[in-house]
């Protein structure tokens, strides 16, 4: 794994740990001004209706496809040229992933197999790329530049792993009538794309448009279609990166999505209301099922299965990271906070109970999992200081 980060994944990491920063902002007057005098009036707000859906739905559905886009656009960025596009790099962040994804998903299923939480099993399976890279933004040069890069990688990978459990899982009634106008759609701008070789991105964005709205109708959540839309944009590996029309759509979004979308998303998700029995919701099967699945389920799963990965030779630790980096990566992989938020919100619709009391777990979790893997790192790796990472 090259030590050397390119411009890209460099604007990267700097967009990202400010965004954390701004989340922490966000979530934290949201939560004092839904628990305030104004506190109705704040959480109705979110609800009200405009065009037929509620601004919460507008966010949720709407803007958090962008987020998506810029999720599927890096992770193409990753499969054509970057850690990803080398199968012996690629492998042991997918195991981590892997591992990351199903210890959570098999704890929380323990904790809550045959009940009405059980739906809440994608909750603990997702890693936010922005808290994880602010804590290793911290922490500076103590982190090698390969740790930067695994985290990120394997991140990306989890995020796949909770889309794709999402327009599985998570799907109401299905309308094949819609979807299939999505897909041929889809199919349509691959075509420009690969047949026609069409650069200029307004076909690629209305095309987009109109695949989410047929997304949106058909069942299957909207914010597939950010994903689908990435992977239909035209990128480069011939010319200079920073010219294919994928390179330059990234780089756009970087900051509207980081300093403006997942904000409001914070704010629009994060106002949990703090009551006198928010101990016992922390009690519940379901919390207990997120929490124990993100602060001991990830770290478990990433590092036993890259261990087992490692030991059986199918793959290497690059040379600038030991073990405790890795346990390092497991425990911050254990942030959640913004798709496990988002996945709770399409587990457990229509129950605010049930969902209030899950974001408190995930925000607790989320700490939890913050502040070990940072304390974690700063202490375990004192003898892997990397000046030039």
């Amino acid at each position: 794994m090259s030590n050397i980060l390119s411009n890209t994944f460099n604007q990267f990491f700097s967009s990202e740990k400010s965004s954390g920063l701004l989340l922490i902002a966000c979530t934290l007057v949201s939560i004092a001004l839904a628990n305030s005098a104004i506190g109705l009036h704040y959480l109705n707000f979110w609800h009200r209706d405009i065009a037929g859906l509620s601004i919460e739905h507008w966010v949720n559905d709407g803007l958090m496809t962008i987020f998506f886009l810029l999720i599927g656009l890096e992770l193409e960025r990753e499969l054509y040229v970057g850690e990803l596009s080398q199968f012996k790099n690629a492998l042991l962040p997918i195991i981590a992933a892997i591992g990351g994804i199903i210890f959570p998903a098999l704890i929380h299923f323990i904790f809550n197999h045959g009940t009405p939480t059980q739906n809440g099993i994608g909750i603990p399976m997702a890693t936010d790329i922005a808290f994880a890279l602010g804590v290793l933004a911290i922490l500076g040069n103590r982190i090698p530049a390969s740790l930067k890069i695994f985290v990120v990688a394997f991140a990306v990978i989890d995020d796949l792993g909770a889309i794709i459990i999402i327009a599985v899982f998570y799907t109401s009634q299905l309308s094949i009538n819609y979807l299939f106008s999505a897909l041929v759609v889809w199919i349509l701008l691959i075509v420009l794309n690969r047949r026609f070789h069409v650069i200029s991105l307004a076909p690629y964005v209305l095309g987009g448009a109109l695949m989410w709205f047929f997304m949106l109708k058909s069942g299957i959540h909207a914010t597939v279609a950010g994903v689908m839309l990435a992977f239909a944009i035209p990128f480069s590996t011939k010319n200079d990166d920073e010219k294919s029309p994928s390179h330059r759509l990234e780089h756009f979004l970087h900051k509207p999505v980081a300093f403006l979308i997942l904000p409001v998303f914070a704010l629009a998700n994060t106002g949990i209301l703090v009551g006198t029995d928010w101990l016992q919701s922390l009690a519940n099967i379901n919390s207990i099922g997120i929490i124990i699945g993100l602060v001991v389920g990830k770290p478990l799963g990433v590092g036993l299965l890259c261990f087992v990965a490692v030991l059986t030779g199918v793959c290497r630790l690059p040379s600038d990271l030991q073990w405790p980096h890795i346990v390092g990566a497991g425990l911050l992989g254990g942030i959640g906070f913004t798709m496990s938020i988002f996945i709770t919100n399409l587990a457990f619709v229509g129950n605010n109970e049930l969902v209030n009391g899950a974001k408190m777990a995930i925000l607790l979790a989320s700490l939890a999992a913050g502040i070990t893997g940072f304390l974690w790192l700063k202490y375990a790796t004192k003898s892997t200081v990397n000046p030039s990472s």
